[in-house]
């Protein structure tokens, strides 16, 4: 749900002339708000989506805006535009992801546990990575580097040894009954399944491993590593399609950008959650609202015993999904009224006010990206 080239947004709505929603802003500027409108040259600066992952999506990064300038401008066949692409994934359902290097410690612990994995990245960079833990976070960074790069960079054939060995082991152990929790054996088995003798199946000893509940959100600034395994979430990023990928993909890998513009920090799992907000004038309101200019996601959710809902009205345009509930949306501008239901997705010009008429007595739950300036 956006403007961008690669997947402009349809207009189903009989009344409107245009067909897409990036011809029908083209046309109607002011619809944007004015900070919007000068900030981000006419164009709606965010996109919005809902993933519904079942096999696990490939392992990522985006580049910042002045590395996406670059990476357009030397191959555009696989960057395709020359903006950063911050985005957040909001859960809908239990949802698993990768996300940002662990704590090294952890790191250390696989690689002592899992000598398949040890294999790949080599002795000496290993030693160097024990090493790091008693110095300056600058040496920790280099330290990790070092290991993912060797990891990035191995031979697809010992990839392939390594990673059936370690699937064999972990399947006697299952066969068994033990538990094999400890080396994240269910999770490797499963993306072994989806995508054998795949390198990123040993990203998951880098990288930490979120499961976030209904509600809970994570925000994945330019450069950090990440994945999505499964579940349903929605997503808002900027309007941008460039990705660096690094593994569980049959798609283009640029390994040595990837493994030169990664963040190396390491982070603990629970330090990548992003945190809502309060709205102070709506009850039913919470607000995740990033670091970066380009979006805002609102999460509002209406008891079904209110028989009506006044939708916020925003100096931005701004893109409603219904997730649960049944309404009639009315505003001063729209010839008819608009019947919304599950998946049901409507476009709010700036200063727009929309009612909605709960049709049905169940609770709604409702998302909507904007850009709060």
């Amino acid at each position: 749900m956006g403007t961008h080239p690669r997947g402009d947004a349809k207009i189903l709505n009989s009344h409107v002339s245009q067909k897409t929603l990036g011809q029908w802003i083209t046309e109607n500027q002011d619809c944007l708000g004015s900070k919007v409108k000068d900030t981000f040259n006419g164009k709606l600066p965010f996109l919005f989506k809902v993933l519904s992952v079942e096999t696990a999506l490939s392992i990522q990064a985006h580049p910042n805006k002045e590395l996406a300038e670059k990476l357009h401008l030397q191959s555009p066949q696989h960057y395709p535009d020359a903006n950063h692409k911050p985005e957040m994934a909001i859960a809908l359902t239990s949802f698993q992801a990768l996300c940002g290097f662990r704590p090294v410690e952890e790191i250390v612990t696989f690689l002592t546990k899992v000598p398949e994995f040890q294999f790949l990245i080599g002795d000496d960079a290993t030693t160097q990575l024990k090493q790091s833990l008693s110095q300056s976070s600058q040496a920790m960074a280099a330290a990790l580097q070092t290991c993912f790069s060797n990891l990035m960079k191995s031979e697809k054939k010992a990839v392939v040894e390594q990673l059936n060995l370690l699937v064999k082991q972990i399947s006697q152990q299952v066969a068994a009954g033990n538990n094999v929790e400890d080396i994240c054996g269910e999770l490797l088995l499963q993306l072994h399944h989806q995508y054998p003798g795949d390198i990123g199946c040993f990203a998951i000893y880098f990288l930490n491993l979120l499961i976030l509940k209904p509600g809970e959100a994570m925000f994945l600034e330019a450069n950090v590593p990440h994945a999505y395994l499964n579940g349903d979430c929605v997503e808002c990023m900027a309007s941008s399609d460039n990705t660096v990928r690094a593994g569980l993909t049959s798609k283009f890998i640029d390994v040595p950008t990837l493994c030169e513009m990664l963040n190396y920090t390491p982070t603990p799992s629970k330090d990548r959650l992003f945190a809502p907000t309060q709205s102070q004038e709506d009850p039913y309101l919470s607000l995740y609202n990033p670091p970066v200019p380009d979006f805002t996601v609102m999460k509002m959710e209406v008891p079904g015993s209110d028989t009506e809902y006044k939708v916020l009205a925003l100096d931005s345009a701004s893109i409603l999904l219904m997730v649960q509930g049944t309404v009639i949306a009315s505003t001063s501008t729209a010839q008819a009224v608009i019947p919304l239901q599950r998946g049901g997705v409507l476009f709010i010009g700036a200063n727009e006010t929309v009612s909605l008429k709960l049709i049905v007595p169940e609770d709604l739950l409702m998302f909507r990206a904007c850009c709060v300036l």
